[in-house]
């Protein structure tokens, strides 16, 4: 029990780190609210390493603490839509068992924009927000297949890292 603690926290703290990297990233393509989804890295990693209950609460840790410390009420509103939309749909794709490491990310990375763009077309009580839908899908699979291609790469040291992480 005190591993699966160990990891969460790890996992938790990296996904803050990772996240507040990326506030330091600019990127202007002309879409508001940009960015590049490196926190979520640690959310497909954990979905095939550790309970999806646990994997849900380090998403919901890290957009509520990140929330806090760096933005606002209503980014954490965004970054809860499209992190809860994001995560449900990856767990699926996983538990089909149809879908790569790669499929689940990118699918992931998609859909954290449209649970964004869905609470954006609440706000201004306006659907004509949707006309960013198809370059954000764009931009969500390019970083999703990117941060997928990295998870792959980064699953067997991490498997390695949550067998240990009560011991260190």
């Amino acid at each position: 029990m005190s591993k699966r603690i160990s990891a969460c926290g790890l996992l938790v703290a990296l996904a803050m780190i990772f996240s507040y990297i990326e506030t330091l990233i600019p990127i202007n393509l002309g879409l508001p609210g940009m960015k590049l989804g490196i926190a979520n890295l640690v959310i497909v990693i954990g979905l095939y390493l550790l309970k999806p209950q646990e994997v849900l609460l380090i998403s919901l840790v890290r957009i509520f603490l990140i929330g806090f410390l760096f933005g606002n009420g209503m980014s954490i509103l965004y970054s809860l839509a499209g992190g809860l939309v994001s995560f449900f749909a990856m767990l699926l794709l996983k538990r089909s068992e149809k879908f790569s490491v790669v499929g689940v990310s990118l699918f992931g990375g998609s859909m954290h924009n449209v649970g964004q763009l869905f609470i954006a077309a609440a706000v201004v009580e306006n659907a004509k927000i949707f006309y960013y839908l198809p370059p954000l899908l764009c931009v969500g699979c390019v970083t999703g297949i990117l941060i997928g291609l990295l998870a792959l790469r980064i699953l067997p040291t991490g498997q390695k890292i949550i067998q240990n992480a009560g011991t260190l």
